[in-house]
């Protein structure tokens, strides 16, 4: 029998092995421990009825860092740059710390870019990020149990050399069921995990200068990246339709044209080859777009759902392909981007994107249009999953994943 002393020791050893063993790297535990051990601050949005979580950093722009359906044991759904936020690297360029969703705003390219200077010619080498939406921290106005809202005035001069004066105002918030199934117009298995969000986006014009064809125009971008996988892949539903009358269906020249291999058209959905492999974009306009679209991860049994509050009206956007225009105000609504080596054999993530877009924001001195984003991760039995989008896309998951093994 052994003495109580022994018992106390065992107990104390056994204690503080369990307190000392990290998160596993892959889970939204490994990424809150990451912050707390960079001493980054973050604010968790958790719900009470299950283990759903959003970690969000004002540091990062207000940027949702990642999330849970699990709690700390559970799958971390937003791709983060751990190694380059260790690294403390700051560039004049662009910083790629990652996040499941973050604000930019567009046009990206064109004569009204906010990525470019006056002048310069388009490429990568004069491409910046504005440092208000790359390292500039983002204040906190205020946050609940489920929400938190951030502010951020700015002023940023375009490629024509028109300064323009502007506000953001952020607000995120966590969704109970009701507001889930709301979005899906179905209900979930109780088996099924989940976790949902939305961000709601404001610009307002703060300056004395109309926003217009002639000095240059905004809209709200929002992009959302997650990890690849192997056979991951993005689907993209289209309105159906003539190309003289709606134009064509997907963009798939952006940095060079999409293998067809990795694009295929089947039906009225676009599928998009997302593993991380190859470096890639595509665009839907906003004549062709729906307001969902989402991703599927054959491997963990992940599907993600986004919707974007997308106008029931025709309405411009705008164009952000770099370099001469013919219309910038011609533009996409809706993109997805897929990571791959470069030239050089270098490679930014991996990670894989679906990027949301408002329409582009013609706005008179005081005005402000709204962008708002839902992205909803769902994780368990196939059969469940199969009839959230069955509901949604009148399409199956077998079908969509055959899609590439067919070809």
């Amino acid at each position: 029998m052994k003495s109580k002393l022994a018992i106390t020791i065992t107990l104390l050893i056994m204690g503080s092995c369990t307190a000392q063993k990290p998160a596993s790297k892959g889970t939204y535990g490994y990424d809150v421990e990451f912050f707390e051990k960079e001493s980054i601050e973050m604010i968790q949005l958790k719900a009470n009825d299950n283990g759903a979580a959003v970690l969000i950093s004002p540091g990062y722009q207000g940027r949702i860092m990642t999330s849970t359906s699990r709690g700390m044991q559970g799958q971390s759904f937003g791709w983060i740059n751990h190694d380059y936020i260790s690294s403390g690297k700051i560039n004049d360029q662009f910083n790629p710390f990652g996040g499941e969703e973050r604000i930019w705003l567009g046009p990206e390219g064109g004569p009204f870019s906010i990525y470019f200077d006056q002048d310069e010619e388009q490429n990568f080498g004069n491409w910046r990020v504005p440092k208000e939406l790359d390292t500039s921290p983002f204040e906190l106005v205020q946050k609940s149990d489920r929400s938190v809202q951030f502010q951020k005035s700015m002023q940023i001069s375009n490629a024509s050399g028109h300064p323009l004066k502007l506000s953001i105002d952020r607000t995120i918030t966590l969704l109970d069921l009701k507001e889930t199934e709301a979005t899906l117009s179905t209900s979930l298995h109780r088996s099924l995990d989940w976790v949902a969000y939305e961000s709601e986006n404001i610009l307002s014009n703060k300056g004395d200068d109309s926003w217009d064809e002639n000095s240059g125009f905004l809209s709200i971008w929002l992009l959302s990246m997650f990890n690849p996988s192997e056979e991951g892949l993005v689907f993209l539903p289209f309105q159906e339709g003539s190309e003289e009358e709606l134009g064509k269906i997907v963009e798939d020249n952006y940095f060079g044209k999409v293998p067809e291999e990795r694009l295929i058209i089947k039906g009225n959905m676009v599928y998009f080859k997302v593993d991380g492999k190859h470096r890639s974009k595509i665009g839907l306009s906003p004549e062709r777009s729906t307001p969902y679209s989402g991703s599927y991860d054959p491997t963990s049994k992940t599907l993600t759902i986004l919707w974007y509050s997308k106008p029931k009206d025709p309405t411009p956007y705008v164009n952000s392909k770099w370099g001469e225009q013919e219309d910038p105000l011609k533009g996409d609504a809706l993109n997805s981007y897929n990571d791959g080596p470069v030239a050089d054999g270098s490679i930014l993530g991996p990670f894989y994107e679906i990027e949301s877009s408002s329409p582009a924001a013609l706005l008179q001195p005081g005005e402000s249009i709204k962008h708002s984003q839902r992205i909803i991760h769902i994780t368990g039995e196939e059969k469940y999953l199969n009839e959230v989008v069955n509901n949604l896309f009148q399409v199956s998951l077998t079908e969509m994943v055959s899609v590439f093994e067919e070809d």
